[in-house]
């Protein structure tokens, strides 16, 4: 079993991958990235949500689960980027709600995903990282990413939404709210301090 496992989520821009490569870099944990670019379907589905929708998530879910039980089995402290818990909460749902996974494919999602939700070790920390939609953009601009610039802000807001729910909902773990937009854990030194404090008693 892993010495700790620390699940970091948050919308797309709110600085989780920054945040994994600090931890890594200051604790000397294991880091685990989202396998987002090796997903065989994903430029099917960008041309087809609705045929496309179901057969993305399914691999991701498939894909994620990999990622925990590696966890689960290789010793150490880890910290995730983006959760299975997520791909079912956060995307998958979004999808279903806006229809572009029909009512039957998510039900079938739903299943595969508590059956495997079941076999699965919950994180020791859930970090979870809030950003406003207006810094989002920003962030989203900054970095450059041609992919990213064309995602409105009705779907970053909408993400927002579900995450709130989410978390307002999640009772697995521990679990820290960093508010990324105000709190800069890298350049201030109060702010840092109080950011190693909270997650400190958990390594």
């Amino acid at each position: 079993m892993a010495e700790r496992f620390i699940a970091v989520s948050g919308n797309i821009g709110v600085g989780k991958t920054s945040l994994v490569r600090y931890l890594t870099q200051r604790y000397g944990v294991k880091p685990v990235y989202e396998p987002f670019g090796d997903n065989p379907y994903l430029d099917d589905f960008y041309g087809d949500m609705k045929r496309w929708a179901f057969h993305s998530q399914v691999w991701f879910l498939g894909r994620k689960q990999r990622l925990h039980l590696q966890i689960d089995r290789d010793p150490g402290t880890f910290v995730m980027d983006r959760t299975i818990y997520e791909d079912a909460e956060i995307f998958a749902t979004h999808l279903a709600k806006s229809r572009k996974m029909s009512k039957r494919d998510f039900e079938t999602y739903l299943e595969i995903y508590e059956a495997m939700k079941e076999s699965l070790r919950p994180p020791d920390l859930l970090i979870h990282l809030h950003c406003s939609v207006p810094a989002i953009r920003r962030r989203i601009k900054q970095r450059g990413r041609e992919s990213e610039q064309a995602i409105p802000s009705s779907y970053l807001r909408k993400l927002n939404d579900l995450y709130e729910d989410w978390i307002g909902r999640w009772d697995e773990s521990p679990l820290l709210i960093w508010d990324s937009e105000r709190l800069d854990y890298v350049e201030d030194m109060v702010h840092r301090l109080e950011f190693h404090q909270a997650i400190e008693r958990f390594l």
